[in-house]
């Protein structure tokens, strides 16, 4: 099939996500609001390849999901394999051992800490169940009062209904704040908000004291404080220093709140260890992965609880029973895909390896600081972001058409551009990424 061919089929057939439609239609070509649509027709390691040939570094992992680029071979191969034996069955009654092995290494991977895993099929789901499991296992404990959350500014955990609750991301919000019960907000701990004189850490401690002025305030009724450790992604990779978690950790146990780690995006390595709250020396409540956990092949989430969340449950009444499902909870594949991601974080010493790549990362972005218009250049682990100053509103879809017109895929968030690739680019390609960036910086910026 050809690139045209694909596109006029794709805008006939297919509502893309997040997306204005009418931004891809090839009448605006020549409009500032344009958005290519672009035709993929297989992938390999970081590198995306269109139906004539054209090949694009997928700097962002495709929504940060290919922790290990596109077709591994190994994710492959298991896959394969567990085609041959089972690929589903219902998890209401019955088990499999796919789903048993990655919920008992998952656990393993909090030292036990986590003892539970409950499986979804996306990263809003996960955060819906955590909220759910939160508020039924206060009300299964007498304390049905505890119904209400608080979430982070410019926080985002999901686009489903219960989700947008905690997410504070304004279009999501004024779009469908009808169907909403919306979360309080506590202040950003965003070390780009540092006050002269300030460091990371004592921004951490403001926003920490504006969290503890509303659990003073409002503990009898707050089920659970939901936060994205260390990187707030889609408020522009807002990157905060870990004393906010311990703080945040602390203060949930004086004001008896779970506290929710949500790590669908920054896990897995994502901050340079397995799971970003790790950096703080605290575990939570309940922990919420998905994106990466099936290498980016298929839908899969989970919801890691503490043994004391699962107690509350366990009685003779059903209706004290956790009353969520959908008909794919613990598919087979996904789970099998799952455990290969696992097995290369073994196998590869992933977390080593990553601490160089992040080195070449930071050294091939490094010359970008000296752009007039560029702030907060920063890094935490295999996440990358800066800011565009004085840019105007078209800034974003600009910079994407001219890195796709260098062979990059990147989708800035705002006016902040920011890199999160797959864990086996090369030195290299770093230094094809930092190059290709700064061209498009500047032909986006160009009068």
């Amino acid at each position: 099939m050809t690139n045209d061919e694909l596109l006029r089929r794709s805008l006939a057939a297919i509502w893309h996500p997040c997306t204005q439609m009418k931004q891809h239609s090839p009448a605006l070509a020549a409009h500032e609001s344009w958005l290519p649509l672009t035709p993929i027709a297989r992938g390999e390691g970081v590198w995306l390849t269109d139906c004539e040939g054209k090949r694009y570094l997928d700097a962002i992992s495709s929504w940060w999901v290919n922790l290990f680029g596109h077709c591994h071979p190994a994710i492959n191969a298991a896959l394969r394999d567990q085609l041959e034996t089972l690929e589903h069955v219902l998890l209401a009654g019955f088990t499999h051992t796919p789903a048993v092995t990655l919920a008992e290494r998952l656990s393993a991977l909090t030292d036990g800490a986590l003892g539970h895993c409950f499986f979804a099929s996306d990263g809003a789901s996960a955060t819906e169940i955590a909220l759910k499991m939160s508020v039924h296992a206060w009300r299964n404990r007498g304390r049905s009062e505890k119904c209400e959350f608080v979430c982070v500014a410019g926080g985002y955990h999901g686009e489903t209904v219960g989700a947008l609750a905690v997410t504070d991301v304004a279009i999501f919000r004024a779009a469908y704040a009808p169907l909403i019960r919306a979360a309080a907000v506590a202040p950003s701990p965003d070390a780009r908000q540092a006050a002269a004189g300030e460091s990371a850490v004592d921004v951490a401690r403001r926003a920490a004291a504006g969290l503890e002025a509303i659990l003073a305030d409002q503990h009898e009724r707050i089920a659970a404080f939901i936060v994205e450790p260390l990187i707030q992604c889609a408020n522009g990779m807002a990157m905060y220093d870990p004393e906010y978690l311990r703080l945040a950790r602390a203060l949930c146990d004086r004001y008896e709140v779970h506290l929710i780690c949500d790590e669908i995006a920054v896990g897995y390595g994502r901050t340079g260890t397995f799971f970003a709250h790790e950096q703080a020396g605290i575990r939570p409540d309940l922990l919420c992965l998905s994106k990466g956990i099936s290498g980016g092949y298929l839908p899969l989430s989970v919801v890691l609880s503490s043994d004391a969340i699962y107690a509350a449950f366990w009685d003779d009444s059903t209706t004290r029973a956790f009353l969520h499902s959908h008909s794919y909870t613990g598919n087979a594949l996904a789970c099998r895909a799952a455990l290969a991601t696992l097995d290369l974080f073994a196998s590869q010493n992933t977390l080593a390896a990553n601490r160089q790549l992040a080195q070449h990362i930071a050294q091939h972005l490094a010359p970008l600081g000296e752009h007039p218009q560029v702030r907060h250049l920063r890094q935490r682990g295999m996440i990358a972001a800066f800011d565009v100053v004085d840019s105007d509103p078209g800034f974003g879809r600009r910079f994407h058409r001219e890195a796709l017109a260098r062979g990059l895929l990147l989708r800035p968030i705002g006016n902040t551009v920011y890199v999160m690739p797959p864990y086996l680019i090369t030195e290299n390609e770093c230094a094809l990424l930092g190059q290709g960036i700064g061209a498009a910086l500047r032909a986006s910026l160009q009068p």
